[in-house]
């Protein structure tokens, strides 16, 4: 009810107060998003679904959240995507960010399709979106067609072929046409191929028909250099389109103004193109006819806009007295330079250091009107030829200079006989002997002076005039726990940064155990060492006594941080999983390791107080999250599972469900007969997921059979007894009927 009666300002303003929470922290994203959807959907005012739009665009462009959230939120707000872009009379702000968020979403979307092909309701929604943004593409506002081109070009980059052989093992981003299976259900690769064609023919056409929409023009030209270099195979196709084009068509028409920045941008954006694919690819069959076509392009552009600068200026008089030729008679023997005293007064280093009397000379700033490097080049080639003794001789003046400076500084003034005309120059700063002290001083003086001593301070009477008293900084401002949390956050974001700008080791060096030290070098494991003990150990303890107040203020931000550290490690780790596995691994050894301490520490304690789990949290997220995207050869899982320090039920269940999908049953399985051979502690959890598996899914029963009858042959036994007795009665109940 307090909702309903806010202003549609207020509401507004509290959504920003949302976005500034999701951009501190990417994992409120999903919350956020969910809790928003229905305030921003199609029948909501035109403010609340403008922010929800650029919202929701800004969401999935974001590089914050990992693609596999992307993937999942994807599917949560489509439905609300495509009533907004299937309203005919939407707010054009709205749809042009629907149309952004879209373009983000459909290689998320088809790659959804890809791996999930019983999900047709979903494509249905996608394709849906893409058929209406297509159909508005030529008969909409500069501003939305913009949306549209790349949207389009999202598209032909999905729906062609990478260079990339191995699509799983590479850039999660680059999803193509290679990752679907000729027999998908669904998704036909040589259909998709065609639409994609199709759709770079349109892109293509808009500079085919030399058009003078500068903002389509310059969009289409932005977004083919992605297509160029990610799908070399519409590169010719893209290419001889861009050499076509004539930028400067406009310029046969009357120059307006307007005319002249429509034709500059269009030239200089196809020229900026040219240079980039020039400089990327030197060696492109088509280098040489770039190169002609960028000389043209600037040889034109200086023909239409420059032919009135290249007008000579009238030649200024020139008195034919300074004219004549200066008498070349013998030179004498020792250069002359004058060098003149300085006149009384403040100089500054510039006056030392001048010997011209030229007025023009001396107000030339340098700095501003010559670059750097050619100043260098000037000022050392001039050194270099200057005479030694002209350069002893000027150099000696800048000595005589500072001399006579120095000698001419005044005495300094004695304050107690300087006459009442002159004043000090310390004038401004006359230190108070007598003011006050704060507590901590009085309280040491108190302790340090006998108590019949007079504690009053008295001047020395020889430093009267010279004694200072001792300055002492102010005591810097005490932080609360919200500003510590948010400078914490920062500083664990830039540790994060210096860990991916470090590669990994080419060597691998012997772990050292959970006792070895967090940095002892500088290098990528010294810092993930550093990080994971800050994610696990930063707040320990801080939380020992529930009623203490001050504890639980530090605890509270101090838990948020570590919990930010944790989300920070998840994300980087699930960008590339394969490769990081080993930063998996000790990360969760480290959680383990910290809620052993934490229960031990529980059980001792006379006050009994709850423990936060982390180990098996953070594990089964790290499995939801790199499951669905294992194949059949994929060594990772049967590594990670093998070096976690515990395993547990939950773990064999999220096992369990690779198992739907046939393609990988072997591996689900292979790695449970690892653990059940190498880690007999789990020797009974295993057997007893490999049973389930054998009862659940029956397409896996004659692998998990193999190993069930050399483990347990006296279930396997009794389970193929039942289902023998479960098929006899049914044939007996099959006769009586017929009967």
């Amino acid at each position: 009810m307090a909702t309903a009666q806010l202003s549609v300002q207020d509401q507004i303003r509290q959504l920003e107060g949302a976005r500034k929470l999701v951009l501190g922290n990417a994992g409120y994203y999903t919350q956020v998003i969910q809790a928003t959807l229905p305030i921003i959907g199609p029948s909501a005012q035109v403010e609340f679904r403008r922010w929800g739009a650029e919202f929701l665009a800004e969401a999935f462009a974001t590089p914050a959240i990992a693609p596999g959230q992307k993937e999942t939120l994807s599917l949560v707000v489509l439905e609300t995507l495509k009533l907004l872009v299937e309203d005919d009379h939407q707010d054009v702000t709205v749809l042009r960010s629907v149309i952004q968020a879209a373009a983000s979403i459909y290689p998320l979307a088809l790659r959804w399709i890809i791996n999930n092909s019983y999900d047709t309701h979903t494509w249905e929604r996608m394709t849906a979106i893409k058929a209406r943004i297509l159909r508005i593409w030529d008969t909409a506002p500069p501003t939305i067609r913009i949306c549209c081109v790349k949207f389009a070009q999202r598209v032909v980059l999905a729906q062609t072929q990478s260079v990339n052989p191995e699509p799983r093992r590479g850039d999660l981003l680059d999803i193509s046409l290679i990752m679907i299976p000729s027999n998908h259900p669904i998704l036909d690769a040589p259909k998709l191929e065609a639409e994609a064609s199709g759709l770079l023919d349109r892109m293509l056409g808009i500079l085919q028909d030399n058009s003078s929409d500068a903002l389509v023009v310059d969009a289409t030209l932005n977004t083919l250099s992605i297509l160029i270099r990610n799908r070399p195979a519409t590169s010719n196709r893209i290419l001889n389109t861009i050499l076509n084009f004539n930028p400067l068509k406009l310029a046969n028409s009357p120059m307006t103004p307007k005319t002249k920045v429509i034709v500059k941008s269009m030239e200089k954006t196809t020229r900026m193109l040219l240079m980039h694919l020039s400089r990327r690819n030197p060696q492109n069959p088509l280098a040489s006819r770039i190169q002609q076509h960028i000389d043209r392009l600037l040889r034109s552009r200086q023909e239409i806009f420059e032919e009135g600068s290249r007008k000579r200026a009238p030649v200024e008089p020139v008195d034919s007295s300074d004219a004549k030729r200066q008498r070349t008679g013998a030179m004498p023997s020792h250069p002359q330079v004058e060098i003149t005293p300085l006149k009384p007064g403040p100089h500054t280093l510039a006056d030392v250091f001048t010997f011209t009397s030229n007025a023009g000379l001396k107000q030339f700033n340098v700095g501003d009107n010559v670059p750097a490097p050619l100043a260098a080049r000037i000022s050392v080639t001039t050194i270099a030829r200057i005479d030694n003794q002209l350069f002893d001789r000027a150099i000696q003046g800048v000595r005589d200079r500072l001399t006579a400076l120095y000698e001419a500084q005044p005495e300094p003034i004695n304050p107690e006989t300087a006459p009442l005309d002159v004043e000090d120059d310390e004038d401004d700063y006359e230190p108070d002997y007598y003011t006050a002290e704060d507590t901590e001083q009085i309280l040491n003086k108190l302790d340090s002076s006998p108590s019949d001593e007079n504690r009053e301070l008295e001047k020395p009477a020889a430093l009267s005039g010279l004694a200072l008293p001792t300055f002492r900084l102010p005591p810097p401002p005490t932080l609360n726990p919200e500003q510590a949390a948010k400078v914490g956050q920062g500083s664990i974001t830039r540790v994060f940064g210096t860990m991916r700008t470090l590669e990994d080791p080419a060597v691998k060096k012997a772990k050292a155990g959970i006792n070895r030290l967090a940095a002892s070098s500088y290098d990528r494991d010294s810092w993930i060492t550093v990080i994971t003990r800050l994610a696990t150990r930063a707040n320990a303890g801080l939380d020992d006594d529930p009623e203490d107040g001050e504890d639980s203020k530090v605890a509270l931000p101090a838990t948020r941080l570590s919990d930010s550290i944790r989300e920070l490690l998840f994300n980087y780790i699930l960008e590339d999983f394969r490769k990081r596995i080993e930063v998996a691994v000790s990360w969760l050894s480290e959680e383990w390791y910290n809620d052993k301490v934490q229960q031990q520490a529980t059980s001792s304690s006379a006050v009994p107080r709850d423990v936060p789990v982390n180990y098996e949290k953070w594990t089964l997220r790290l499995l939801d999250g790199f499951i669905p995207y294992l194949h059949s050869q994929d060594k990772v899982l049967t590594r990670f599972l093998s070096e976690l320090p515990e395993l547990n039920a939950a773990v064999f269940s999220r096992v369990k469900t690779l198992c739907r999908d046939p393609s990988i049953v072997n591996l689900a399985l292979t790695t449970l007969y690892y653990l059940v051979m190498m880690r007999p502690p789990v020797r009974d959890l295993a057997l007893d997921a490999i049973q389930d598996i054998w009862t659940d899914y029956e397409d896996a029963r004659p692998i998990a059979a193999k190993y069930l009858q050399r483990w347990r042959p006296s279930f396997l036994e009794a389970a193929q007894q039942a289902i023998a007795g479960n098929e006899g009665a049914v044939g007996a109940g099959v006769t009586t009927v017929v009967s």
